[in-house]
């Protein structure tokens, strides 16, 4: 599905877009050898400040020195296992200027997915806070302010953006958890469930494109089955524990092909964060951003327990409930936003500066 990344409000560079999120660039297929194939991009020395941003502790040693090896896991148990390579690309701009850009991307070349998933893809460019993430990068460079965001629709495709390329007049705002400085999170958040509380709260959310799905803590998570419990009751709709797509899924008379089918059984879901005790703001996840419809015809819960995949107490926002929205992670003022958008449309604006 092809989407765009936005420099700025005028750079743009066709790439693909994966439904976890991660930014793949089919035109970067690297074969990694330690023998005598030819690898076309430069690797990263292994001391390099940026390998060691990726790298678990501060001790580390690999194989091969003159290259930065990495390992990723995510919490949907995907993971990869790649080299940091550096090249200079070309980044064309809606007036026709041409800029040259020094990047370090990580090329995987062994994925591991659980059995019932699988995701074909080349090159990996990193979205998260750390000195190797893409904005990292080009913001070290002075290039574009330190503000990444994203749009991915739930038709396929999207945008995402670096620098002011959205509308803050529509963003709803939450500061950044001063206590994680690796990972896009905030909090505390109350879980609300059809508009009422479910008296779960002291949440702490992550939002994390590494993941498809989303993730609660245990707690929330049990919470969250019993209200969907109460709500289902009396509906056509049944649970059926032979399909093992996700940890819960549901039939119906017959099988559906469309969320548009089950979504008016179904209450939307959200987080209220709280500043000072008082909501400040509400992250709604609506039917069609918390559920999918599996292969074999029945509606599943995209919403996991994160205990069960080792996450402890950690709530974790995946792909799956961002959709339709464009999210804005504020790094200069530590804010994290969020509006409804139409993420097939990529956004156009008359600013001509980076």
């Amino acid at each position: 599905m092809e989407t765009f990344i936005l420099l700025g409000s005028i750079m743009l560079l066709s790439i693909l877009v994966s439904q976890q999120g991660l930014i793949f660039l089919t035109w970067t297929r690297v074969v990694i050898s330690h023998g005598s194939n030819v690898m076309p991009l430069v690797p990263i020395a292994l001391r390099d400040p940026l390998c060691a941003s990726l790298q678990p502790t501060e001790d580390y040693n690999c194989e091969h020195p003159d290259q930065c090896d990495y390992e990723i896991n995510y919490a949907d148990q995907y993971s990869t296992y790649g080299v940091l390579l550096n090249d200079v690309y070309l980044l064309n701009s809606s007036n026709g200027v041409q800029l040259k850009v020094r990047m370090a991307l990580g090329c995987g070349y062994d994925q591991v997915f659980s059995p019932s998933s699988y995701h074909p893809l080349d090159g990996l460019l990193g979205l998260g806070r750390g000195k190797a993430s893409l904005i990292s990068q080009l913001n070290s460079q002075g290039l574009v302010r330190n503000v990444i965001g994203h749009c991915l629709s739930s038709q396929g495709g999207g945008y995402i953006f670096f620098g002011n390329a959205y509308d803050s007049a529509r963003v709803t705002w939450t500061p950044i958890s001063s206590v994680d400085s690796k990972h896009y999170s905030a909090g505390p958040a109350e879980l609300v469930f059809g508009g009422r509380k479910t008296g779960v709260g002291s949440l702490t959310a992550v939002f994390d494109t590494g993941s498809s799905y989303t993730y609660f803590n245990s707690h929330a998570y049990q919470a969250l089955l019993s209200w969907l419990n109460k709500e289902l009751s009396g509906k056509p709709l049944k649970v059926a524990p032979d399909d093992q797509t996700l940890s819960l899924c549901w039939h119906g008379k017959r099988p559906f092909t469309s969320l548009r089918e089950v979504r008016k059984y179904f209450k939307p879901v959200a987080l209220s964060f709280t500043n000072g005790g008082r909501v400040k703001a509400q992250f709604e996840i609506p039917p069609e951003a918390y559920l999918i419809i599996s292969n074999l015809g029945n509606v599943c819960l995209g919403i996991l327990n994160g205990f069960e995949v080792g996450l402890e107490e950690l709530n974790l926002v995946g792909d799956i409930s961002m959709q339709d929205k464009v999210m804005v992670f504020e790094n200069e003022k530590q804010l994290i936003g969020w509006g409804p958008a139409d993420c097939s449309r990529v956004p156009k604006s008359g600013d001509v500066s980076i």
